[in-house]
């Protein structure tokens, strides 16, 4: 249970080597280049970075921005075999209200798996596609209209401000990404990369949701996967952030000791009972696994089923989060006191020649937590 909760700095499993590329035309320029020449150091940027947590660029150093980097990318749609490795994707432009990440760790959602599977095509941004979402390193450079963040801090987000509208086509799971200011915070000085990739798509999810329902003190809710990446962060939040009475959670027999971990009143062991069957009933009911429609049984009159997942059924409601870094800078104290702690998977991190083992992994809706990518070179 500790490794669940606390540092994950020992699973640092070493990246074999990838030399396979691939290319991957496209109808505009800012994209995927298909040349493979060699740049000199005068062809390519170099920044002062002042770093020094874990896997972050070395301090004092000057760190040196390429053209071309390694990335993960996916030119069709379909099944884990569609992800390729190319070690020569283009670094992205980075906008004026963007800065450029060196991408240090970054996370798996669902999310990536049904946008790589098409789900979401009609609304998604130009193949090929660079997957992820969520991402943890360190600002090499900022655009001309950036406020706030400078170059060498540490920061995390999700990169994708709508997650199903347009999202970017470079995504996280690269060396480098580019991101909007307003989507990042600075990250919690208490938290390593791994644990803070793993939070920004989630925790954003569990806490737009409590406040869509109008969740406040005093209030009952029932977390349904409550050992998942946003079903453990709505645990904590409604107890620690929003000041509820009680918190219900379900579970598989082996994670019930983590769910009270977490500050859990109420266990309950989906493979040995029905929650639907519980004489208590709930002002919220949080459906993190697509049970909405015996979720509805155990809500009190006028009270609020948020269904993240499956078919909704009254007074049940879907949303798709909005990214906003506001939101992580609110939470960040929390973070930081040890009040609400991450959870990454303990089968992580992969090492970023294991993404398609990662993917396959999140696909079977069996992790604890987070699924999170690291090291990237």
């Amino acid at each position: 249970m500790e490794a669940v909760l606390n540092s994950t700095t020992t699973y640092l499993p070493t990246t074999r080597h990838l030399s396979s590329t691939h290319s991957y035309p496209l109808p505009f320029s800012l994209s995927f280049r298909e040349s493979r020449r060699k740049f000199s150091p005068k062809q390519a940027s170099v920044l002062r970075v002042f770093a020094s947590s874990q896997a972050a660029p070395a301090s004092s150093a000057a760190v040196t921005i390429p053209s071309q980097m390694k990335a993960w990318v996916y030119g069709d749609y379909g099944g884990v075999d569609v992800l390729k490795f190319d070690t020569a994707v283009s670094v992205p432009p980075v906008k004026e209200d963007q800065v450029l990440i060196k991408v240090v760790a970054a996370a798996l959602n669902p999310v990536d798996a049904k946008r790589r599977q098409g789900k979401f095509k009609a609304t998604d941004s130009p193949l090929p596609t660079v997957p992820g979402y969520d991402v943890a390193g360190v600002v090499v450079k900022v655009g001309s209209q950036v406020k706030e963040l400078k170059e060498g801090d540490e920061v995390y987000g999700d990169i994708n401000e709508k997650a199903l509208d347009g999202p970017k086509q470079f995504g996280s799971f690269a060396e480098y990404t580019a991101v909007e200011e307003k989507l990042l915070a600075l990250k919690p000085k208490n938290l390593d990369f791994v644990q803070a990739a793993g939070l920004p798509l989630a925790i954003e999810t569990a806490y737009e949701g409590l406040e869509r329902t109008g969740f406040s003190a005093g209030k009952s809710i029932l977390v349904l996967g409550g050992a998942g990446g946003v079903g453990s962060l709505v645990i904590q939040l409604a107890k620690q952030v929003f000041g509820a009475s009680r918190v219900a959670a379900t579970s598989s027999t082996a994670k019930l000791e983590l769910l009270k971990s977490l500050g859990a009143d109420l266990t309950i062991d989906y493979t040995k009972e029905n929650f639907e069957d519980l004489a208590e009933k709930f002002d919220v009911v949080y459906d993190a696994v697509g049970q909405c429609d015996k979720a509805v049984k155990v809500v009190k009159e006028g009270g609020s089923v948020v269904a993240l997942t499956g078919a909704v059924t009254p007074p049940g409601f879907r949303f798709v989060v909005t990214s906003n870094g506001e939101v992580l800078k609110k939470l960040n104290p929390y973070l930081e006191s040890g009040k609400v702690k991450p959870v990454v998977d303990p089968k992580g991190p992969f090492p970023f020649s294991q993404v398609v083992e990662a993917f396959s992994y999140v696909e079977t809706s069996r992790a604890t937590g987070k699924i999170v990518i690291h090291p990237i070179p």
